[in-house]
C-alpha cells in the first residue's frame, strides 16, 4: 500500500465515493433512458470510475477509451494535450457520454470536445468523479459532477502520483511534502 506519511487526508472515503458514483448512475440512466448511449472513458485514471459508474447505470450502453496526457511525470499538467489513444469506432449520430476521473484546468477536457464534436455525435455530454472548479482556466460545460474538491493533488481511486497509488480505494490528498521533495529532486 502507501507510506501514511504520503496523505495528507483522505478526501472521500470509499463509502462515500460508492455511493456517489450510483447516484450519478441513477441519475444518467433516467436521463438517457430509451436512448443508445456510449460511456467514453478518458484512460487511465477514469477506469476504476467507470467500472463501477456502468455498474450503477441500469440502461443498456457500450464503452469506448481514449487516453490523452498533459501531465506527464508531473502534478502540474504542462498545457499540451496529447492523444495516445483514440476511439475504436466512429461516434457520428450517437449520444456520447465523456467519462472523466477529475477536470483540472479545463484544457485538456476541451480539446476533446473540441475534437469529439467534429466526428458529429447526436449529443456529447461530461461526467466527473471529481471537479476543481477552483484551478479551471477553460470553461467545460460539465453535466454530471461527483464531487467539487479543493486545489490539492489527489490520488487514489483511479488517480496516481507516478503512475502509483490508483488502486487506493479512496481519494486523499497527496502530502505536499511528498511532491516537493521529487520536484526539488
Amino acid at each position: 500500500m502507501i507510506d501514511p506519511s504520503y496523505i495528507k487526508e483522505i478526501l472521500i472515503p470509499p463509502d462515500r465515493l460508492q455511493q456517489r458514483v450510483c447516484e450519478l448512475g441513477a441519475q444518467i440512466s433516467r436521463d438517457y433512458a430509451g436512448q443508445d448511449l456510449l460511456l467514453l472513458a478518458v484512460l487511465k485514471g477514469s477506469v476504476l470510475f467507470l467500472s463501477d459508474l456502468m455498474r450503477c447505470i441500469t440502461i443498456p450502453h457500450a464503452i469506448d477509451f481514449m487516453a490523452t496526457s498533459s501531465y506527464g511525470a508531473s502534478t502540474e499538467s504542462s498545457g499540451v494535450v496529447r492523444i495516445l489513444k483514440d476511439l475504436d469506432e466512429p461516434i457520428e449520430g450517437r449520444n456520447v457520454l465523456i467519462v472523466e476521473d477529475i477536470i483540472d484546468t479545463g484544457h485538456t477536457l476541451d480539446y476533446l470536445v473540441r475534437m469529439l464534436k467534429a466526428r458529429m455525435p447526436k449529443t456529447l455530454r461530461i461526467c466527473t468523479l471529481l471537479n476543481k472548479p477552483g484551478r479551471r482556466e477553460v470553461d467545460v460545460p460539465v453535466d454530471y459532477i461527483g464531487f467539487d474538491i479543493p486545489n490539492e493533488f489527489v490520488l487514489g481511486y483511479g488517480l496516481d502520483y507516478g503512475e502509483l497509488y490508483r488502486n487506493l480505494p479512496y481519494v486523499a490528498v497527496l502530502a505536499p511534502h511528498v511532491y516537493g521533495a521529487k520536484a526539488e529532486g
